[in-house]
């Protein structure tokens, strides 16, 4: 069957027109692409998916703003194909992405998430190694070469030590991510929530060395944005508390641990320090503390 290729649309067009692109670029055309587009004001990415008059490509249009989290779960329930991936609206696919992940889901059918290999690239599609993805893979990320299988305590607690994981990049077995819902009141991080509960009732994750995704780090993305006001930080203490209760109840004491001591969400707030203190922002620096150094 074909990889069913979701965009949530909310955002800058030309970001949009290339994520489009890369999907059209691909090097296996057995792809199906929907773009949801969360009710965004300017017309400019619905006339150039029509202008494109690809019968592989469908424009769904929302009549008012939902929010990230709705529009993933439409997405979701669009799904038609064996094998899902709802892709971020500023990422860009390689050429090679449905080869790769249809080649991995095809030799992995117990997995229900595959991981694929992904480069970052800044605001401009430049190469880029920011620190946060240094620690994520090299520090965090669970060992070994080639393509391997993951789950229970040891993908929970490696999750809840850092979340190494690039949700856009992610494909899902629809059979698998279906059977679950996003929870509400984690707008930036229920994405890790999601998979989490995955993960809690056994779902197993490949990781695919094979890089095929270029996944876009910038200031201007929702998680960046949240940053700048420190609102983030109170939602990942809020759900780390959650899933430390989730993982104790589970019997998983160490991935329990790890939710409480959330040691690389800590180390985040205070590299973030050092620009709140330039801005003068108390409010934030405050916040930032609190999470660094509290419960």
């Amino acid at each position: 069957m074909a990889l069913d290729i979701f965009i949530p649309y909310w955002g800058d067009p030309n970001y949009m027109k290339q994520a489009v692109d890369s999907v059209l670029a691909q090097d296996n055309d057995d792809w199906l692409l929907t773009v949801v587009d969360d009710a965004y004001p300017n017309p400019e990415v619905r006339q150039y998916v029509e202008s494109l008059g690809d019968e592989r490509i469908s424009y769904v249009r929302k009549e008012t703003n939902e929010g990230i989290t709705a529009n993933f779960r439409t997405c979701i329930s669009l799904s038609t194909q064996d094998i899902l991936v709802v892709m971020g609206c500023d990422d860009v696919l390689l050429p090679n992405f449905v080869t790769v992940i249809q080649k991995a889901a095809a030799n992995h059918p117990e997995a229900a998430i595959i991981q694929p290999g992904v480069q970052i690239i800044d605001e401009a599609g430049r190469h880029t190694r920011p620190l946060t993805d240094l620690v994520k893979q090299y520090l965090v990320k669970p060992r070994g070469r080639g393509a391997r299988l993951v789950d229970g305590e040891d993908l929970a607690a490696s999750l809840l030590h850092g979340d190494w994981l690039y949700w856009p990049s992610l494909a899902f077995r629809r059979d698998s991510i279906s059977r679950f819902d996003f929870r509400d009141g984690f707008p930036v991080i229920q994405d890790l929530a999601l998979v989490m509960d995955m993960v809690l009732d056994g779902a197993m994750l490949l990781i695919e060395p094979e890089v095929c995704f270029a996944y876009r780090r910038h200031t201007r993305s929702a998680s960046g944005a949240k940053l700048l006001d420190g609102s983030r930080f109170a939602g990942e203490r809020d759900y780390f508390a959650l899933a430390a209760r989730l993982c104790d109840t589970k019997g998983w004491r160490r991935a329990g641990r790890a939710a409480r001591l959330r040691l690389t969400s800590r180390a985040h707030a205070l590299l973030f320090m050092p620009y709140a203190l330039r801005r003068r922002r108390s409010d934030t620096v405050k916040g930032l503390v609190n999470h660094a150094f509290g419960k």
